[in-house]
């Protein structure tokens, strides 16, 4: 707000003190100390100047709807437009701002009651409080799109993966705790959706179907699999979300791809059908997201394929990409502009102790994006927010991997 004030001439100077000794004062007991705690979250070994997130990158194109009819009178109602093409696979959602949408991400999760984790989840009764801290569940329901990476199948049938070290399969029922979580949309295009073969994968299917949970990555064809989800807010924002995997990379992997006439996941070794995806919903004036499985297991390093494929995903058009598969963090970069959050890790995946967070973006009407890195916690089959200290060091250890970007001490996100 702007403030005009009429000073008398002959009281100028004493104002001008004063204003110089308050600003100095507030410098000193605020900035400095500040000064210190931004340093230590934003240095970097290969530069030698501190740089904090500046703002929210502007994508003038972040998902305005075209082709809207709107009626006339008083209280106009928006009609919008969905390809033919589209119905089947279109969401229009009621946002809990007119002006923005909040898309949320996590990694990999398992409910499979062969193994610890999914074990804790039976043991509180198919249930996420006590196993997912409750600051963690009050944002993953308050986005108004929330993805995990689901990494198993829902089925009681099956035959597990022949010579396959670590197959996952769990009870269909156990999916409310999805909607528990505020889960909106899964993705399936991993090494794990096949392990239990078709009928599983098919059963996984029906079973997302019946507690109204959306899924991403696999279908009962090709087209099925790498069709885009899109999100349509009631002020007219489009999202696509399209999501596939290059695990595992063998000309005949133990996770079938999807085919003309075949169910199986979408598989993006090759990438070109993947590309033309993304190039088709940007055409369509959507804020692209591809949430992909790669990358190597157990190593905060990236590889040479997840390299090549961000900036082929980059180029064709994506605007943000969000990564699973290594079951450890992952730098966080920009490709030609483009944020890519290389791997989430473990969401509640294991027992194992182990540092993991979630991706909240927001996207505004008037093309503002902001994206937030949130710390937390898996550790004895639960994840959690940690306290400051800790939650700090997760930040400056995010932050020392990913020379690209700056960070600023509530996770936001910025290009350097």
């Amino acid at each position: 707000m702007r403030h005009e004030y009429d000073y008398d001439k002959n009281t100028n100077g004493t104002s001008a003190i004063r204003v110089f000794l308050l600003t100095l004062s507030i410098i000193l007991i605020v900035g400095i100390p500040s000064l210190f705690v931004i340093k230590r979250l934003g240095e970097h070994d290969d530069a030698g100047e501190v740089k904090l997130a500046s703002g929210w990158e502007k994508i003038p194109e972040a998902g305005v709807v075209e082709n809207v009819v709107v009626s006339e009178g008083e209280q106009a109602e928006e009609e919008l437009i969905i390809p033919e093409e589209d119905k089947a696979y279109t969401h229009v959602i009621e946002t809990s701002s007119d002006d923005s949408v909040t898309i949320g991400f996590a990694g990999d999760i398992l409910f499979d009651d062969n193994y610890a984790v999914g074990n804790a989840f039976k043991n509180a009764g198919n249930s996420a409080e006590g196993v997912v801290s409750q600051s963690l569940l009050e944002k993953m329901r308050a986005a108004d799109i929330m993805m995990v990476n689901n990494e198993f199948p829902y089925s009681y049938g099956g035959t597990p993966t022949e010579g396959k070290t670590y197959t996952f399969r769990a009870r269909p029922e156990t999916a409310s705790i999805l909607n528990e979580m505020g889960v909106d949309i899964v993705g399936l295009a991993n090494n794990h959706a096949y392990d239990y073969g078709e009928q599983a994968l098919l059963d996984t299917m029906d079973t997302l179907d019946s507690v109204s949970v959306t899924y991403a990555g696999a279908g009962n064809n090709i087209e099925e699999a790498s069709h885009p989800v899109y999100y349509i807010t009631s002020s007219g924002m489009r999202i696509a979300i399209i999501c596939a995997t290059q695990i595992e990379r063998l000309d005949n992997p133990d996770t079938k791809g999807a085919t003309e006439s075949a169910p199986g996941v979408f598989r993006c070794l090759n990438d070109a059908l993947l590309l033309q995806k993304v190039r088709e919903a940007r055409e369509k004036n959507a804020y692209v997201i591809v949430f992909i499985h790669w990358g190597t297991e157990s190593t905060s390093e990236i590889d040479y394929l997840q390299v090549d494929q961000a900036k082929e995903i980059a180029d064709a058009g994506a605007n943000l990409i969000v990564g699973a598969h290594p079951h450890v963090l992952q730098k966080i970069d920009y490709v030609n502009g483009v944020p890519v959050i290389y791997s989430l890790g473990n969401y509640i995946f294991n027992s194992k102790t182990q540092d993991t967070g979630m991706i909240l973006t927001t996207l505004h009407k008037d093309g503002v994006v902001n994206i937030q890195f949130v710390p937390a916690i898996q550790s004895g089959c639960s994840v959690y927010e940690p306290a400051d200290d800790e939650r700090l060091r997760i930040l400056n250890e995010m932050a020392g991997m990913s020379p690209g970007i700056t960070l600023d001490t509530n996770g936001y996100i910025s290009m350097r």
